[in-house]
C-alpha cells in the first residue's frame, strides 16, 4: 500500500521516503526508536506515524468476535475440520476435529476409543469435499499390537458407513496403503518417534493425522509417584512437540488416554449407577491437561446393565465434550457396529 494513502503531514511522509521505506507495511515492521533512527523524526511524529499505518490496514471497524466467526467464507482453512464419518458426531464438534490443537479421548477400555481413531484414520484419506484431507494417518501404539483385523472390517464396511461418499470414489481408494504403524515401549521411544520419524511423513505430505493409542501406557510403567517431576518434564516435552507438529503442519493430533477411579471416602454412599464416567477422570493429571486444545470422554454402560437393556440396537455408548475453547459441554449417544461408529440421531445433550 502507498504512502501516500495515509493522512500525515507531507513532511513526516518525505521523511519516510528518504528513508527508503516505500510501503505502509514496510513501516509497521520497524519499532518506534528504529524509525526514529531512520527517519529521523521526533518521538511523536513516529507514533503519530504507526497509529496512522495500523488504523489504515485495520480499517476504520471494530469487528466482534462474533463477526469473525461469521466470516467462515472469507476464512475458509481457519474453520476447517476433520471429519469423524459420521454427521451425528461431526453435529457435536461443529464439523469435526480441528487441524491445530491435540485432543484428548479418554475412556474405559471397550467404550469405543480405538474404533474412533481408527475410523479417523479412514476419514483422514477422504478428499476434503468429504471431510477428510486427502493424505494418510501415523499410527503410534504404546499398549497392544495394531488392530489391523479391526481396520479390514472397517475398510469393508465403508461403503455402508459413508453413503455420502459416492462409491466409485470409495472403491478407488487404497485405505491399507496410508496408515503407518509404529510400536513404542518406553517414553524415550516415544519421543523419538514424534520427534524425528513423525515430521518426515508430516513434512512429505504423506500423513495428516497422527494418533497416539495410548499416552498414558509408557508414562505409568515408567514413573511411580515419587517421580512426579521428571515425569511432568516429560509429559510438557511431549505435549509441545505434538502441538508443534500440528500447527507447523495443520495436521489433528488424536491421543487415546486412559483414565482412572475416584475413590469414595469410607462410609460414604455408593454413588449413582449409571454410566461408567461418573467416577473416573483422564490419566496424567494437570500437566497433561495444559497441553491439550479439547478433551472428549466416551462411555458405555455398566456389564451388569447390560442384562437389563431393552431390544438390542438401543446406544450404549456416549461421548462427552468435557472442554473446548470453541464448543460447550455436550454429548450424545453413539453405537458401535461391523462397519464403524455411527451417532445416535436425537440424542444430542447440551
Amino acid at each position: 500500500m502507498d504512502l501516500d494513502q495515509l493522512d500525515l503531514n507531507p513532511r513526516i511522509t518525505t521523511a519516510v521516503k528518504k528513508a527508503k521505506l516505500k510501503s505502509i507495511k514496510e513501516v509497521l515492521h520497524f519499532s518506534g526508536p528504529d524509525l526514529q533512527r531512520l527517519t529521523g523524526l521526533s518521538s511523536l511524529d513516529v507514533q503519530h506515524l504507526l497509529r496512522t499505518a495500523s488504523l489504515h490496514l485495520r480499517g476504520s471497524s471494530v469487528f466482534t468476535a462474533l463477526h469473525l466467526h461469521r466470516q467462515k467464507k472469507r476464512f475458509p482453512t481457519q474453520h476447517q475440520r476433520l471429519s469423524l464419518g459420521c454427521p451425528v458426531l461431526d453435529g457435536l464438534l461443529r464439523g469435526g476435529l480441528p487441524l491445530d490443537g491435540v485432543t484428548e479421548l479418554a475412556g474405559h477400555s471397550s467404550a469405543g476409543k480405538t474404533q474412533l481413531a481408527l475410523q479417523l484414520c479412514l476419514t483422514v484419506q477422504f478428499p476434503p469435499r468429504h471431510g477428510g484431507l486427502e493424505a494418510g494417518a501415523v499410527y503410534v501404539c504404546t499398549e497392544d499390537v495394531f488392530p489391523d483385523l479391526r481396520l479390514q472390517q472397517l475398510i469393508a464396511g465403508q461403503r455402508h458407513l459413508r453413503t455420502d461418499v459416492p462409491g466409485e470414489v470409495i472403491d478407488k481408494m487404497k485405505f491399507g496403503h496410508q496408515i503407518f504403524i509404529e510400536h513404542v515401549a518406553d517414553v524415550d521411544a516415544l519421543l523419538e518417534c514424534v520427534n524425528k520419524k513423525v515430521p518426515v511423513l508430516l513434512s512429505r505430505g504423506m500423513a495428516r493425522l497422527v494418533v497416539i493409542d495410548s499416552v498414558a501406557a509408557p508414562f505409568r510403567c515408567e514413573f511411580d509417584g515419587l517421580a512426579s517431576m521428571p515425569r511432568a518434564r516429560r509429559l510438557q516435552a511431549l505435549g509441545a512437540t505434538l502441538r508443534r507438529l500440528s500447527s507447523t503442519f495443520r495436521s489433528p493430533v488424536l491421543c487415546i488416554n486412559q483414565v482412572t477411579e475416584a475413590m469414595e471416602e469410607q462410609g460414604a454412599a455408593p454413588g449413582p449407577q449409571g454410566l461408567w464416567e461418573e467416577r473416573v477422570s483422564p490419566a496424567l493429571g494437570m500437566t497433561w491437561s495444559n497441553q491439550l486444545l479439547m478433551r472428549l470422554m466416551v462411555s458405555r454402560r455398566r456389564p451388569e446393565e447390560e442384562a437389563v437393556l431393552p431390544p438390542p440396537g438401543r446406544p450404549d455408548r456416549t461421548l462427552r465434550v468435557i472442554f473446548a475453547p470453541h464448543l460447550p459441554p455436550s454429548s450424545c449417544s453413539y453405537t458401535v457396529s461391523m462397519e464403524g461408529v455411527r451417532g445416535t440421531p436425537g440424542t444430542e445433550a447440551h
